[in-house]
Formats: C-alpha cells, sequence, structure tokens
C-alpha cells in the first residue's frame, strides 16, 4: 500500500468556522432537500460510499476530513485514490469539533464528499423504454428507497423511474441504505404520476394486497416494469388502472408486506424465472 507523504497535506489549513461557504454546504446538503435539489448535490459520507464513488470514476466536488483521521491508513488508502484525479486542491481538513458537528454517522472514519447529482431527464427520451425497470411510486422512507435500489442493481435492473412524492434517491440517507448501488443506474427522479407510463413499452405488473393474482402465475420471462407503493397507501389509482396487480401470497394472514421486502420478492422471483426455471 502507498501512502500520502505526512507532509503533503502541511499546507492545508484546518478548517474550524461552522461559517466556512463550504462547511455550510455540506451541512445543508445533508439536512435539506431542498438544498440539494438548489444546488444538484449531495453529500456521501463513509468509507464504503467513497470507495463506491472512485470504483465508479464520479469525481468529487469536494473532500472534507477531520483532522484526527487524516493520517488513518483507510483515509490514506482512498486519498491516494482521489489524488489520482488531480484534485488535491479540493481537501479540506476539518477541526475534529467541526467535523462531528455536521456528520450523521456515529462511528466509522470521518471523511464524506460532495458530488454533483447525475442529470437524467426522463424529458428528453427519444424512445419508450423496452428494459426491465422499477418504478418507485411515492415511496416516502429513505431506508426503503436504498434498499430497493441496492436490490434491483443487484438483479441487474438498471431504469429507476422515481415520482414526485418518492425520497430523494440520492440524499446521503438513501445513499447509505443502498450503499452506493445508485452509482449504477440511471435513475429518473420527479416524474408525475400520470405521466409514467408514456415512458414505457413494457407490461407493467404492480404490487397489490387487493386481487388473488399471485405472483407465481405471472410470465417474468420478457422484460417488465415492476411498480413499488407508497407504504401505507400502495401504488396510486393513476397507475393502477393501468397496470397488472400482482400478489405476494401470504398464508398466515398478514395484511401486507414491508414494500422494500414485497418489491425484493418481486424482483427475485422475476430473476428466478429467466435464470433457474426448470
Amino acid at each position: 500500500m502507498t501512502f500520502i507523504p505526512a507532509d503533503k497535506f502541511a499546507n492545508n489549513p484546518v478548517i474550524t468556522s461552522d461559517k466556512n461557504p463550504t462547511v455550510k454546504l455540506a451541512k445543508g446538503l445533508i439536512s435539506q432537500s431542498r438544498q440539494r435539489k438548489k444546488a444538484a448535490q449531495t453529500v456521501l459520507e463513509g468509507v464504503h460510499l467513497l470507495e463506491s464513488m472512485i470504483q465508479n470514476d464520479i469525481v468529487p466536488v469536494q473532500i472534507l476530513v477531520s483532522y484526527s483521521a487524516l493520517t488513518h491508513p483507510g483515509v490514506q488508502s482512498l486519498l491516494v485514490l482521489i489524488s489520482d484525479h488531480k484534485i488535491d486542491n479540493r481537501l479540506m481538513v476539518l477541526s475534529d469539533s467541526l467535523y462531528d458537528s455536521i456528520k450523521t454517522l456515529g462511528t466509522g472514519l470521518d471523511i464524506m464528499a460532495i458530488i454533483n447529482i447525475p442529470e437524467m431527464d426522463i424529458y428528453s427520451l427519444k424512445s419508450p423504454i423496452t428494459t426491465d425497470c422499477l418504478i418507485l411510486n411515492d415511496v416516502q422512507d429513505n431506508g426503503n428507497v436504498g434498499t430497493l435500489l441496492r436490490t434491483a442493481a443487484a438483479v441487474g435492473i438498471k431504469t429507476i423511474i422515481c415520482t414526485t412524492g418518492t425520497a430523494q434517491a440520492w440524499s446521503p440517507k438513501t445513499m447509505r441504505a443502498g450503499m452506493g448501488a445508485q452509482f449504477g443506474l440511471t435513475i429518473y427522479e420527479g416524474v408525475a404520476a400520470d405521466e409514467v407510463l408514456a415512458y414505457l413499452k413494457v407490461p407493467v405488473l404492480a404490487t397489490s394486497s387487493h386481487t388473488d393474482n399471485i405472483i407465481y402465475q405471472q410470465n417474468l420471462n420478457r422484460p417488465v416494469a415492476w411498480v413499488m407503493g407508497h407504504e401505507g397507501q400502495g401504488v396510486c389509482d393513476t397507475i393502477m388502472q393501468s397496470a397488472t396487480p400482482v400478489a405476494l401470497p401470504q398464508p398466515n394472514g398478514q395484511e401486507s408486506l414491508n414494500v422494500a421486502i414485497a418489491g425484493s420478492l418481486c424482483l427475485y422471483e422475476t430473476l428466478r424465472q429467466r435464470n433457474y426455471a426448470q
């Protein structure tokens, strides 16, 4: 392992003021969805997400690290890789107390990055989507959104459409839940529910607890669009009217499954039929 010389950042001042513009920006991006939308940026916290960033050739706008973490081998190895992008001047060292005041991770190495959110505009598509996709219809919990994105990436679904009420796919909380899966996906956000279907040329399947149409009766050996709905209200009527409702069997009579669990089961049944059908 090649480490950065101890004196490489000797000229980097240690920032101690919460009035620093970059510190204020990072704090706003972490805590405010409006700030993330305005700046089209987000924050990655922790070594794992920064490793994912590097592996996907994402160049950070700014790196923030606490003074005490600067010489940790894990942080040093990250900074070596980041230095390959010639952005040494974008490294900012914060006093430990200042870093502690803006971070949200309880444990781990104190390093974060500000990145630009990829610009994906569904309205610029020249032809309808003909491949598998996942539609998140007003899924509001960041953990559920992140889990669904991570599962989609795991089974090979690359296209995600989020309606206007869905939690931000690139928020720090969703990034942590997704473990960086976002970097390998094409994510369209802020799409009106009544416009979603116009961009699809594949059968639409929507989870529902009000149907006897069990998932195991479906032919999933073709591209499909799976719709996962709001945690309490399910898929909206606008989309459901044009979709095939599909239920997951629940022999013990539970009213419904968590949307992230239900979505994961649907995506893996899709994978099973295609790769392991007898």
